[in-house]
């Protein structure tokens, strides 16, 4: 059987597959709330035979939205709104996660197709908050600094988020510590410049996410697993880089976490990121070779066969794709007609595949 076939187990959870969805903003949320564009989007994905399919970056407070048009989980409506999204991907063999967010100074913007800068308090937007009073970008928000509560608000806002999750009957939570959002602003010393216990050294800088990660795992039933997303590095000297990272997933392993999601970039607007095909698979290979923690690998794999020989080569033990899904909600029933294997589709298309 192809590896990309295989089952894979992470605690009581079993995907019938190595072929997962990312987590992909939509921009389509009104206050936070899924509509039916997020039950066709993710729903033809699980139709379409995917391992895993996750909800995009989800805010876990109002105020840590991308944009006005983010999804949410800050309040039990919110919750009760996945459910419907959340029976029907199950439905279809598909195990859903979530993807839990803070997009810390990052907040407060745009869509990307209504150019994705700041979107001032008077046209709706908020004050963002973030690790330092520094902007991501000039035409970006300006955070205010956190205090200690704000920080405590978080990790409970994380938490709450996490409870909801599970009422709505995800079966993956994932923490969003990656793509300069908050937790990755406490990481990297390009975003961080604090004084106190959150900032400065490594240990300090860990912190925060920790505590997060931590207290969402101890939120969630020991028999479903959670994920953290990183960014390996911010590729810009002096920053967030693979080093650290694998201190950061030795931590992380410690308190719980059952898989790193790895990616790369998003801190900092003048990254030079050399963007290509399998690009950031070495960073997955290298935390799972010094960590001995089940990563999975993103970016730029476009392919079947390219996707194979990643788990062939022991680089990672999933693959997730964004780009890939979105042209094509059927990528693993062609993938597994290119690998030989035999598509697990709905029986309403089974004459499309004998």
């Amino acid at each position: 059987m192809a590896k990309l076939f295989e089952k894979f187990t992470l605690r009581n959870i079993e995907f019938r597959n190595r072929i997962w969805v990312s987590p992909m903003c939509q921009y389509s949320s009104s206050d936070g709330m899924p509509t039916d564009w997020h039950l066709v989007h993710l729903g033809s994905r699980a139709v379409g035979g995917a391992g895993l399919v996750f909800m995009e970056a989800t805010a876990v407070s109002p105020e840590g939205r991308i944009s006005p048009q983010d999804a949410g989980i800050w309040s039990d409506a919110h919750a009760d709104a996945y459910a419907r999204i959340v029976t029907f991907i199950k439905s279809q063999g598909a195990i859903v996660g979530i993807q839990l967010a803070h997009a810390g100074r990052k907040a407060s913007t745009a869509a990307p197709w209504d150019g994705g800068k700041e979107v001032a308090i008077e046209n709706g937007g908020w004050q963002t908050v973030a690790p330092s009073a520094l902007r991501f970008e000039d035409d970006y928000p300006d955070p205010r600094e956190m205090t200690k509560s704000d920080i405590d608000k978080a990790v409970s806002d994380f938490v709450s988020a996490a409870n909801r999750s599970v009422q709505a009957g995800f079966e993956v939570i994932e923490v969003h510590a990656a793509h300069g959002y908050l937790c990755h602003q406490f990481l990297s010393p390009l975003s961080n410049q604090r004084t106190d216990e959150f900032g400065g050294s490594l240990e300090n800088r860990l912190r925060f996410p920790l505590q997060i990660a931590r207290a969402v795992r101890e939120t969630v039933p020991q028999n479903l697993p959670v994920f953290v997303r990183i960014s390996a590095t911010d590729w810009t000297e002096g920053g967030w880089d693979l080093e650290q990272s694998i201190e950061f997933c030795k931590e992380l392993k410690k308190v719980g976490i059952d898989l790193i999601d790895v990616s790369s970039g998003g801190n900092v607007p003048d990254a030079k990121i050399p963007v290509g095909s399998n690009y950031q698979v070495p960073f997955a290979a290298t935390i799972r070779e010094k960590t001995q923690i089940a990563t999975a690998a993103v970016g730029m794999i476009t392919e079947p066969q390219q996707a194979e020989e990643i788990l062939q080569k022991g680089e990672a033990d999933a693959i997730l794709m964004a780009r890939g899904f979105l042209r094509e909600p059927y990528f693993a029933f062609h993938a597994a007609r290119e690998l030989s294997e035999k598509p697990d589709v709905p029986k309403q298309y089974g004459r499309a595949i004998d």
